[in-house]
C-alpha cells in the first residue's frame, strides 16, 4: 500500500515546546513531513500486517550469526562439548527481551536509545558512552574483518593478513551495490548463510552428538576449567550486543506507524513476534554448530590430523566439520558462507555507527565514509595480529573482541533499562514490574560475570608474572584502580534518577480519547519514518505493503 497524501491543513504533529507536547506546533516537529522511501504499515487490524514489521529483527539476527559467533562456538564445543550450551540459550532469552526492549522504546517515543543518552546526561558522561559506543562497533567489526580474511584464504588461498587489507576494498564493493535494492542483496546473503546452517545441520545426523548431554548442557548451568569463565563471557560479548541496543531502537523508526493506541501495540507486538523468530533461528544455528563441534572432536576415531584442528580450532580449520556432506566442496561453500557472514554483518556494523554518531553528536556521514571510518580502525590490530600471530593469533582476537563487547554491554543495557523502566518517558507502555525485575537480573548477571572475570583473571596475571614485588604493587593498584572506576560507572548509571521527561509521541489525553471512545484518532495518527533515520539506511527503494 503506497502512502496517502495527509491534508496539510491539519496539524500533523506532536511537536516539542520545552517540555510540553503539542499539536501542531510552531517549534520542530519531533518527526519530520518529508516524503521519503519508506514501508507503510496498513491501517486495518489484520495478521497481514506483521510482513510490514519484518526486516529490522532480522537484521540485527544476523551479528548473532557472524564470525565472532562461530569462533566462540567452534571453541567452546572443541574445548568444552555441551558445557556450555546453557550460555547461549540464557543469552539467547536475554537477547529476546532486551531487543524488545529497544523496539519498544523507539515505537513508543519515536527517538533511538543513543538520542535518548544524549539528552539525558550531561556533556561528560554523554562523550564517554559515545566513545564506548564506537568502541563496541569497532569491536565488532573485528571478528568480520578477520572472518573475510579466513574466507578469502579458503577460496583463493590468500594469505590472513592480505585478506585483512582486501576485507575493507570488498566492503566498499558491498555498499556499491545498494543501487540494485540492498533487500535483494540481504536475501541472497541471508540464503548463503541460511545454506551453512543447513549443512551443519545436516552434518549433526553424521556426528550423531548424544543429545541428551545436549539437553543437561542447555539446561544446567556449569564452569569447568580454568578457561570456561572467559569463553563463557566470550560466548556473552558474541551473542548479546551493546551495539545492537542502538541498532534496533532507530531500525523501528522507519516504518509508518498508526499512532492510535493499538498501532502502536500492534507494532511492539509484531515487532517481537519477528525478533523472536529471527532469535530462535540464530539460537538453532549457534547450538548445532558447538554440538557438531563438540560432537567431532571428542570421537573416538577421530584421524590425528583431525585432532590436531580440534586443538586449534578457529574459522580457517572449522570446514573439516563438513567434510561428510561436502566432502571436498566443505571448505569453499564454508569459505563463501564465512564470507557472507562477514559481508551481511558488516551492514548491521554500518547501520549501528551511524546511529551511535548521529545520536550521541547530531552528526551524520555518508554510509561509505562512517564504513571506512570503522573498519580502518578495525583493521589495523587485525593486520599487526595476522602478521605476528598469524591464524591462531587472529582467531584469539575475535575472542577478545567478544570479551571487550561483553564488557561493555552494561553501558548500552542500563540506559535502555532505566529510560523503558521511566513513566516520564514512555506514559503507559514503561515496563511492568515483571519485566523490570527480569530484565534487572539479567544485567547482574551480566556484570556479576564480566566483575568475576576480570577480578580473578587480574590477580592470576599479577600472581604468576616474573615482576618484582614493587612491580607487581604498582600495576596492582593502577589494575584495580581501573576496576574500581569500571564499577563506579556502572554503579553511577544504575543509581542515578532519569532527570529529563519526554513527552510520548501520542499523549495520554489521545490514548483515553481512543480508549472511551472506541475510535481512531484522525489528528497525527502516524509516525511517519524519521528522515534522518531512514537517510541513514542503505536501502533507496520504496516498499508498499
Amino acid at each position: 500500500m503506497a502512502s496517502s497524501e495527509q491534508n496539510s491543513s491539519h496539524p500533523q504533529f506532536i511537536t516539542r515546546q520545552g517540555n510540553r507536547g503539542t499539536f501542531g506546533g510552531p517549534a520542530s516537529p519531533l518527526i519530520d513531513e518529508i516524503e521519503i522511501h519508506q514501508i507503510v504499515v496498513p491501517q486495518e487490524r489484520s495478521w497481514k500486517n506483521f510482513f510490514s514489521f519484518m526486516g529490522p529483527g532480522f537484521l540485527v539476527a544476523i551479528a548473532y550469526i557472524d564470525p565472532g559467533n562461530f569462533e566462540t562456538d567452534l571453541q567452546s564445543g572443541a574445548q568444552y562439548k555441551y558445557e556450555l550450551l546453557w550460555i547461549i540459550l540464557v543469552a539467547s532469552v536475554a537477547a529476546l527481551i532486551i531487543q524488545s526492549l529497544a523496539a519498544k522504546l523507539g515505537v513508543v517515543t519515536g527517538k533511538h536509545l543513543a538520542e535518548h543518552c544524549r539528552a539525558e546526561y550531561s556533556t561528560v558522561p554523554n562523550l564517554i558512552l559515545w566513545l564506548l559506543a564506537e568502541l563496541a562497533v569497532v569491536a565488532c567489526d573485528i571478528p568480520e574483518v578477520i572472518g573475510t580474511a579466513f574466507a578469502l584464504n579458503m577460496l583463493f588461498r590468500i594469505p590472513i593478513w592480505c585478506g585483512v587489507l582486501i576485507s575493507g576494498l570488498s566492503t566498499m564493493m558491498l555498499l556499491l551495490l545498494q543501487q540494485y535494492g540492498v533487500r535483494k542483496l540481504e536475501f541472497f546473503i541471508a540464503f548463503l548463510v541460511l545454506t551453512m546452517a543447513a549443512c551443519f545441520f545436516a552434518e549433526l545426523g553424521y556426528a550423531k552428538p548424544d543429545y541428551s548431554a545436549v539437553l543437561k548442557g542447555l539446561f544446567v548451568p556449569q564452569l569447568k576449567g580454568n578457561g570456561a569463565t572467559g569463553l563463557a563471557i566470550s560466548l556473552l560479548g558474541a551473542m548479546v550486543m551493546p551495539h545492537n541496543l542502538f541498532l534496533h531502537s532507530a531500525l523501528v523508526l522507519s516504518r509508518r506507524v498508526s499512532r492510535s493506541v493499538h498501532g502502536i501495540k500492534e507494532a511492539c507486538r509484531f515487532y517481537n513476534i519477528e525478533s523472536g523468530v529471527a532469535l530462535a533461528l540464530a539460537f538453532l544455528i549457534n547450538v548445532s554448530i558447538i554440538s557438531l563441534s563438540g560432537s567431532v572432536c571428542s570421537s573416538p576415531n577421530l584421524s590425528a590430523g583431525d585432532k590436531l584442528n580440534c586443538d586449534g580450532l578457529d574459522l580457517n580449520k572449522a570446514s573439516f566439520l563438513l567434510k561428510n556432506v561436502l566432502g571436498k566442496w566443505s571448505s569453499t561453500l564454508f569459505g563463501i558462507a564465512l564470507l557472507a557472514s562477514g559481508q551481511s554483518s558488516t551492514i548491521t556494523g554500518t547501520y549501528a555507527g551511524q546511529y551511535v554518531m548521529q545520536g550521541f553528536l547530531d552528526l551524520r556521514i555518508t554510509p561509505w565514509k562512517r564504513n571506512l571510518l570503522t573498519r580502518s580502525l578495525a583493521i589495523v590490530p587485525s593486520l599487526v595480529v595476522a602478521i605476528i600471530g598469524g591464524s591462531s593469533g587472529a582467531g584469539k582476537l575475535i575472542i577478545i573482541a567478544s570479551m571487550i563487547l561483553s564488557f561493555e554491554l552494561p553501558f548500552a543495557l542500563l540506559p535502555l533499562l532505566k529510560f523503558t523502566s521511566s513513566k516520564a518517558k514512555m506514559g503507559s507502555y514503561v515496563n511492568s514490574l515483571a519485566i523490570s525485575a527480569i530484565t534487572w537480573i539479567i544485567g547482574s548477571f551480566i556484570m556479576a560475570i564480566n566483575i568475576y572475570y576480570l577480578i580473578s583473571g587480574f590477580i592470576k596475571l599479577l600472581l604468576g608474572s616474573r615482576l618484582l614485588i614493587s612491580l607487581k604493587a604498582f600495576c596492582g593498584i593502577l589494575g584495580f584502580g581501573a576496576i574500581s572506576v569500571y564499577l563506579a560507572a556502572i554503579i553511577y548509571l544504575a543509581l542515578r534518577k532519569n532527570k529529563r521527561s519526554f513527552q510520548s509521541l501520542l499523549s495520554a489525553d489521545c490514548e483515553q480519547m481512543g480508549e472511551n471512545s472506541g475510535t481512531e484518532i484522525n489528528l497525527s495518527l502516524h509516525n511517519l519514518p524519521r528522515e534522518d533515520i531512514v537517510s541513514m539506511q542503505l536501502d533507496q527503494k520504496r516498499f508498499a505493503l
